[in-house]
């Protein structure tokens, strides 16, 4: 047989099956084959999910699931190198930067509603909780009718905000609300005074009351008008990440390593000063681990 001929004909068949494999990445795996880079949107100061260290180091219960998220795609690209960037986003511009491509996928504290399905892609769920407010101890406040006339703090662009709004408007508890740019400023507002108690998911409540110097003069309370649920966000209509994303995440959960990851992030101390949360993994929890499912509680 003429070996330039089989060299040709070979060449022809690895040019082909490289073809099929471009044609075959679609949406987000696509983008990040092209470009070269993965890129990430961080909190700042959602602990323990997903903030800064004191090195300015992004980490957290969030992150980690997001780095096993680019080692997956890395092993699905074969691209041990690909490059990883991250960028911070806030509660307000978390979805506008998802929708426009500035970033690939979110893991931090996003709530997965009906109304965000029309806007994003969702994972399955990472965490469930409940919306709760942290108050002082002596504040007398232990319930959300007795918020009615006082002034409460929540973060703005967050669906806990919307709650507490509508709330405020159904039952006439003529409430003030101000809405800060991040959760360490709305807790800020009940530890100097400007507002009674801070209400939003209650794992971040637990997290702001674990790094005050005073922790044990606050209290996470109420009884929980609603349970949400947070999970990775990423742009609509992309089956083949979601269902990367999906397997990734449901293969932690059911092998017992997002167990181990709840322990290291809620249970033990942790970065900067070894705060401990001290919040123990909830039934519900437990079940979701068991049984992984991507959808909205509201």
């Amino acid at each position: 047989m003429d070996k330039s001929r089989t060299f040709g004909a070979l060449a022809l068949v690895w040019l082909s099956i490289a073809a099929a494999h471009g044609e075959e990445l679609t949406g987000t795996l696509k983008k990040v084959h092209d470009t070269g880079v993965i890129v990430l949107g961080t909190r700042e100061s959602s602990i323990p999910f997903s903030y800064y260290d004191e090195n300015q180091k992004v980490i957290g219960y969030s992150q980690e699931i997001a780095l096993k998220i680019v080692d997956a795609v890395k092993q699905k690209l074969g691209m041990p190198n690909l490059r990883v960037r991250t960028v911070p986003i806030t509660s307000q511009n978390r979805i506008p930067l998802v929708q426009n491509g500035t970033i690939d996928i979110e893991c931090g504290s996003t709530t997965h509603t009906f109304e965000r399905e029309n806007q994003a892609a969702f994972s399955d769920s990472i965490f469930l909780y409940g919306i709760r407010f942290i108050t002082r101890k002596d504040s007398g406040v232990k319930d959300f009718p007795d918020l009615a006339g006082k002034t409460v703090a929540t973060t703005a662009g967050t669906s806990d905000e919307r709650m507490l709004r509508k709330m405020n408007e159904d039952k006439h508890m003529n409430m003030t609300i101000i809405s800060a740019k991040d959760h360490a400023e709305s807790f800020m507002n009940v530890t100097t005074g400007r507002a009674v108690a801070f209400v939003m998911d209650e794992p971040l409540l637990y997290g702001e009351r674990a790094k005050s110097k005073d922790a044990k003069d606050y209290i996470v309370t109420g009884k929980p008008p609603v349970s949400e649920n947070y999970a990775c966000m990423f742009r609509r209509e992309d089956p083949q990440f979601k269902t990367l994303v999906n397997d990734t995440v449901s293969k932690m959960q059911t092998s017992g390593e997002m167990t181990k990851l709840y322990t290291k992030w809620f249970t033990q101390p942790i970065p900067p000063n070894g705060m401990n949360l001290q919040y123990p993994m909830s039934a519900e929890m437990k079940e979701l681990f068991a049984h992984p499912e991507d959808k909205a509680l509201d």
